[in-house]
């Protein structure tokens, strides 16, 4: 029989480790009492859904799908001055102007809404899909809603209501210059609900040149934080953005609320359960194309040899 003081103090104990509050493993301990990402169907129990993002794509199990045609980025070339902010959990920067994504098997037009970035340590793995296993550095998730509703909110009410572009990045010898107006505003926001005004920039400058963007992976899912809504359309481009060491390390200089450095921003992969992953027809093209030239060579030279 346990000791009725006992049984108090434990009581009280899981009580202070547990928290209401969400956060990545990174920041879980008993001083910092929140919910990891094993326990965030405690804050909602959407994130112990079937349907759960980020996923580990395996390539080999994807199904190829001629619909996934190449997108058309239309006012991604725009220049616009967002506000970037550490929320708590990551840095986020709110797309104020109309640039908006069609194409790619998408039912209608989507509106770009805000993007935030996942990280790891130092620049170590952090992005949140993996493919085959392989986790990146980071990954920049740009979030877009259907044009017809007028906030976040609404859309995700519908099933197929947010659109998020996922883009990995990873590590490069030299800096990329695009990125210097986010770089330069992380030390302005160090700290929770610190933000700022970015200077010029454009959603076309930080992903890379649209004709290597016609390979990518799509699949259902949700959003990666609480409260989980499974009202994502994915997709996961294979081309990575280039980012120097230094400008991945400054992401790991931010701050979690608790003083903690922000690292480790990603939930881990969830089941794929019954879903499909769908990849894009450009590399399946591709291949078609290098056959083809490969043929007709092959043809050129026996018949030369005649």
């Amino acid at each position: 029989m346990q000791h009725p003081i006992l049984a108090v103090f434990l009581a009280s104990f899981l009580k202070i480790c547990a928290g209401a509050d969400w956060c990545y493993q990174s920041q879980h301990t008993c001083d910092t009492p929140c919910d990891g990402p094993e326990k965030w169907d405690h804050v909602n129990r959407v994130c112990a859904g079937e349907n759960q993002s980020p996923i580990n794509i395996v390539h080999r199990k994807t199904v190829p799908d001629m619909r996934l045609t190449p997108f058309q980025f239309k006012q991604y070339q725009d220049s616009f001055q967002g506000l970037i902010k550490n929320n708590g959990h990551s840095v986020q920067v709110s797309v104020p102007h109309d640039a908006y994504v069609i194409g790619g098997d998408l039912e209608t037009p989507y509106k770009a809404v805000q993007f935030h970035l996942h990280w790891g340590k130092n620049g170590g793995p952090g992005s949140e899909h993996t493919i085959d296993g392989e986790q990146y550095p980071m990954e920049l998730h740009i979030v877009h809603m259907k044009q017809q509703h007028s906030n976040l909110g609404d859309a995700l009410k519908d099933p197929s209501g947010v659109a998020v572009l996922g883009f990995f990045y990873e590590e490069s010898l030299s800096e990329n210059r695009k990125y210097d107006p986010i770089v330069k505003a992380l030390q302005s926001i160090r700290t929770t609900h610190a933000q700022a005004t970015l200077s010029a920039v454009s959603l076309e400058q930080l992903i890379p040149p649209q004709q290597n963007l016609t390979n990518y992976y799509r699949y259902k899912g949700s959003l990666t934080t609480p409260n989980c809504t499974e009202s994502v359309v994915w997709t996961v481009f294979e081309k990575p953005i280039p980012l120097s060491k230094n400008q991945l390390l400054k992401f790991s200089e931010l701050q979690f609320k608790d003083g903690k450095d922000m690292v480790d921003t990603f939930r881990p992969v969830q089941r794929l359960n019954r879903r499909v992953v769908y990849r894009s027809g450009g590399a399946v093209v591709l291949a078609s194309v290098v056959l083809l030239v490969a043929s007709v060579a092959m043809a050129m030279g026996l018949s030369q040899l005649n």
